[in-house]
């Protein structure tokens, strides 16, 4: 065996949501700030990101956590999210994933019941809280990045659906909200490929007419997925984040929730102190708490705190055979639900 390139990962799950954490092979990405190193990432050189999400040494579900060297004072390491289409800037889940890996494999301590860990991500800060016992994180809180409500009740028409409503949201990436409802459909297990497709669709038709960066950190742009949502009877919001190429998230989705709280909150359906439970297409549940609110350029966001759960399952090492004729990896729309382009099959 010879190999050109290694990486270790220590591999999560939250709720279902898979976080492969790198915990070796990467030394630091360019950049002073985590805005800069996710612009780099995503418009310099993405080598790594096509070489750790595509086939043949990764599949359709989950993401890789990148951890750097914290660029901010006070925090204890950086985050950015490796996804199939582009690298972002935060995601609850894997957040999540991040601080039960760092403190059950021993890069930071455990230091009794309650253990705090602070990510530097391009959004801002993230506080986690972990509940710790005999070693295990038990649960994950963290304090999210401010979420607004960009654009309240737009309007899109498209072929399939027709006049389609949604919120234009950001909870630590920009979404657009949209009721599962409008297009047929019920959140359900044997719905998540039709819910996946539909929804990578709408985001396509919805991005290509809108603009929108975040007000203070302007590397952090573009709407990034759609989420769909259901409201139950017993106050519950069923959720299903959809990802290109064509995937639907498997946990509640931390980033989403925050962006959901953001909606409530503006609607008047939410005060501080209020708790919502998200639920995902497979049953986990996140809780999200409105802690306070904060001016973000001109939007009222809101300051949440969100709860989850994650599970160690593997620990991995990854390596290149200099002669693999699949070095930046490849994507079919067979497997990924989405249609294959040449940006997403491989240099052979």
């Amino acid at each position: 065996m010879r190999w050109s390139r290694v990486i270790q990962t220590v591999d999560v799950h939250c709720e279902g949501e898979i976080g492969r954490v790198i915990v070796g092979g990467v030394l630091d990405i360019p950049g002073n700030t985590m805005g800069e190193k996710l612009a780099h990432l995503n418009e310099v050189d993405d080598s790594l990101r096509r070489f750790l999400c595509s086939e043949p040494r990764s599949g359709p579900a989950g993401s890789f956590v990148l951890l750097t060297p914290a660029c901010t004072p006070g925090a204890d390491v950086g985050m950015i999210v490796l996804q199939p289409d582009q690298a972002h800037a935060m995601s609850g889940s894997n957040a999540m994933c991040a601080i039960t890996a760092i403190l059950e494999t021993g890069m930071l301590p455990i230091s009794g019941e309650k253990t705090l860990v602070t990510l530097d991500t391009a959004v801002g800060l993230v506080r986690g809280s972990a509940t710790c016992r005999d070693g295990k994180v038990e649960c994950v809180s963290l304090d999210m990045p401010a979420a607004f409500v960009a654009k309240a009740q737009q309007v899109i028409n498209t072929p399939r659906w027709g006049q389609v409503t949604y919120d234009l949201c950001f909870g630590g990436v920009f979404y657009a909200l949209v009721d599962v409802d409008q297009i047929g459909m019920d959140i359900l297990p044997e719905n998540a490929r039709d819910l996946a497709t539909s929804g990578v669709e709408l985001r396509e038709l919805i991005a290509a007419e809108t603009d929108i960066a975040h007000p203070l950190v302007p590397d952090v742009r573009g709407l990034a997925y759609v989420m769909f949502r259901k409201q139950l009877d017993n106050g519950v919001l069923q959720t299903c984040t959809t990802l290109r190429p064509g995937r639907a998230d498997r946990s509640p989705c931390g980033t989403g929730s925050n962006a959901s709280m953001a909606v409530r909150y503006a609607s008047g359906q939410a005060q501080i102190g209020d708790v919502l439970t998200t639920r995902s297409i497979i049953g986990g549940e996140f809780e999200t708490r409105l802690r306070g609110t904060e001016e973000v350029g001109s939007y009222d966001a809101v300051l949440t705190t969100i709860s989850g759960r994650c599970w160690i399952y593997a620990m991995t090492q990854i390596g290149l055979d200099p002669t693999d004729p699949f070095p930046h990896g490849f994507i079919l729309s067979d497997t990924w639900g989405g249609s294959a382009t040449d940006a997403q099959v491989a240099d052979a």
